[in-house]
């Protein structure tokens, strides 16, 4: 760990762009990067915050081909909505870039170059799956066959996203090409591979006896776990027409696999933002290079990434990787195939002007040392009961109070009692505790003390009740309100990392500006007599009518998700043509409707079906249809059911219905207009 690094190269995971970026990918990379960040920035530091869209690879080629688009224009898509929604969100990088850029084709191709040339691959001939019909190789993901494992007939060449079952694509049970349909056969073909294991002897030494007690343990457990089960050669490159081409002889047809060519992306974007000086930050020692990330990435970035760099030679390597765990949804896993999840973009349109909510719940409750859970509920509780009654309300006493007693002027401050001694003395040391944590990547306890700092601003407030003391004496009452204004003003400088929109607002309301981090405990940063802005509301409340909507909307998408996975009823036994054509199925009009006194499911209808005088037939579907709806509406009917009495009611024949899975029922109906009567063939 270095101990005063010159400068910061800080990096935040490459997001995928083949769709948006939710709160799990929030919680786990962007907001503990983003709030680093900040305080590096509020202590003086020089820090590069790097991070761009990862833009290769094979998702997007298979969205592209889903969506009857380009790769380029799945991309270009994604990278806009992801950009925006992070600048929305107030997360502060320097840059976003994206590897689809020349200067990232020219950094990855001269990193692979000097690899290549210096003799750091070695070559292997393997055999995997082509698709004659479509003239390619295929990628992993482009073959779906029957897991081994657990028979699911949709599983991936790389993993069966039934059973969580990690496959090689020989595994798979009647292999099929996602391209054409048609069953690949396997072919030689030559790629370049990193030789991890030449590597092996290096990364035990610099993880295990060099990060073992600075790394966080969920990161240096992964990374000891995967040495100690041996390293392998890891292949660099792939036969796919979208990517950074491989630029040697003899390599036509293939492109630098994307785990390779994405975190030289951080590079590349830092040579995008410092053209003459990027190299400061990436190759000399008084840098510090910190990766944030999410576990599922820990490997790259610890393991791949560095062996990389070493076998480079020109590199730093990273100091510290911070990942975090996995943040689910609801006590569900989050999911972007079965849209479990809450979309950043969506958010912000949803809750405009609360992306400070947002921030301080996911930091509130994050997955640092283990996986937690994102509830609605949770949400609007921290909301209201923490943003809303503890750091708003304090603020909105202090301010109100001021202007109410003394024209919005900080009243001057008089002798301390030991009480006022103690305050200052605790606002004098937040910044150094709140610090220490955030350097300590324990980003969920800083905002704890943070909170603590306006907790004791309300205790102390309710403890000196100054809306009582004007009564007796208002001198003693401006020295109490001076010192809260001192607390409310610190708040500015240590509010900024986590909720910075809500920092840039109460700046405004006490009409200061940020300090330096050291000196946000100080108690003059607001002189006597200096004017503050009027109150306004920092939060306001969130309705149970508001969560509730949002919770409804994760139901809908469950139930969705349920209808679609659901499978078909066994087939009934078979039955000749004759006894088939015994039935008699006609299409009928519904003249009338209503419900069936003292009963819940049943309906009386009266049916035109082309005779003198309608049929009445008795049905249970009042608990799925509105009866009036039905008036006007052609139905199927089985004519030729024998009567039955129901409820009193002589019912003769039966409505054809089709029944969801969940439960649910539809009307089959002819797609148009028919004559009452006439036959269904």
């Amino acid at each position: 760990m270095q101990s005063d690094p010159q400068r910061y190269t800080v990096t935040a995971a490459l997001p995928y762009a083949n769709g948006p970026v939710h709160i799990g990918h929030l919680a786990g990379v962007y907001l503990p990067a983003d709030i680093y960040v900040r305080y590096l920035r509020a202590n003086g530091r020089d820090v590069k915050f790097i991070c761009g869209s990862d833009e290769h690879g094979v998702p997007i080629t298979i969205r592209a081909q889903k969506e009857g688009v380009t790769p380029q224009q799945v991309v270009d898509k994604y990278h806009a909505i992801i950009r925006d929604s992070f600048q929305e969100f107030g997360v502060s990088f320097d840059i976003y870039s994206r590897t689809s850029s020349k200067t990232h084709s020219e950094v990855a191709s001269g990193f692979f170059k000097k690899l290549y040339e210096e003799g750091k691959f070695i070559e292997q001939v393997s055999e995997q799956y082509y698709d004659e019909k479509a003239a390619q190789f295929l990628a992993d993901r482009y073959i779906v066959g029957t897991c081994p494992n657990c028979g699911n007939d949709n599983a991936y060449g790389d993993q069966c996203e039934k059973c969580g079952t990690s496959l090689s694509p020989t595994e798979l049970i009647s292999p099929r090409s996602m391209l054409s349909g048609n069953q690949p056969v396997l072919r030689e073909t030559k790629h370049w591979y990193l030789p991890l294991d030449q590597y092996e002897p290096w990364l035990r030494e610099w993880i295990v006896q060099g990060h073992k007690h600075d790394w966080k343990t969920n990161v240096y457990g992964q990374c000891k776990s995967w040495i100690d089960q041996g390293l392998q050669p890891r292949a660099v490159t792939r036969d796919l027409d979208w990517g950074v081409p491989v630029p040697v002889p003899g390599a036509e047809g293939k492109v630098l696999y994307v785990w390779f060519d994405a975190p030289i992306g951080y590079i590349s974007a830092t040579k995008d933002l410092l053209p003459d000086t990027w190299e400061t930050y990436w190759k000399d020692k008084g840098t510090k290079l910190v990766h944030f990330i999410g576990k599922d990435n820990i490997v790259f970035h610890c393991i791949i990434f560095p062996a990389m760099l070493k076998a480079h030679g020109d590199y730093i390597l990273p100091d510290n990787v911070p990942a975090n765990e996995f943040l689910n949804l609801e006590g569900d896993k989050i999911s972007t195939s079965r849209n479990w999840a809450v979309w950043l973009h969506e958010y912000l349109q949803e809750f405009p002007g609360k992306a400070d909510v947002l921030r301080y719940v996911l930091c509130a409750n994050a997955p640092e040392n283990k996986d937690n859970d994102f509830t609605w509920k949770d949400f609007q509780a921290r909301n209201n009961n923490e943003l809303v009654a503890n750091l708003g309300n304090f603020i909105n006493r202090a301010v109100v109070l001021t202007h109410k007693f003394f024209g919005g002027k900080v009243p001057a401050v008089g002798a301390l009692t030991a009480q006022d001694g103690e305050v200052l003395q605790q606002l004098a040391e937040f910044p150094q505790r709140i610090g220490d944590l955030i350097d300590n990547y324990r980003f969920r306890d800083a905002l704890n003390e943070l909170m603590n700092l306006t907790r004791a601003g309300n205790k102390y407030l309710a403890d000196t009740e100054p809306w009582k003391l004007i009564k007796t004496d208002e001198a003693r009452t401006g020295t109490v309100l001076h010192v809260a204004l001192q607390m409310a003003a610190s708040l500015v400088t240590l509010l900024e990392p986590f909720l910075p929109a809500s920092a840039d607002k109460l700046g405004q309301m006490l009409r200061t500006e940020k300090k330096s981090w050291q000196a946000a405990g100080r108690a003059d940063a607001l002189s006597a007599g200096h004017q503050i802005g009027e109150a306004a509301l920092l939060f306001d409340k969130i309705e149970d009518a508001t969560v509730e909507a949002q919770v409804q909307k994760l139901l809908n998408t469950k139930q969705a998700n349920e209808l679609a996975a659901a499978v078909a009823a066994p087939a009934k036994p078979d039955i000749s043509f004759e006894e088939f054509q015994t039935m008699d199925l006609r299409v009928g009009t519904i003249l009338s409707a209503e419900k069936v006194a003292k009963t819940k499911k049943l309906l009386k209808l009266s049916v035109d079906l082309g005779f003198e005088e309608p049929r009445t037939i008795v049905s249970g579907i009042a608990e799925h249809f509105v009866a009036e709806a039905l008036i006007g509406q052609q139905v199927q009917v089985l004519l030729n059911l024998a009567p039955r009495e129901i409820k009193g009611i002589q019912s003769q024949g039966m409505l054809l219905m089709a029944e969801n899975a969940d439960g649910s029922l539809s009307l089959m109906q002819p797609s148009s207009h028919v004559r009452p009567g006439s036959g269904i063939a």
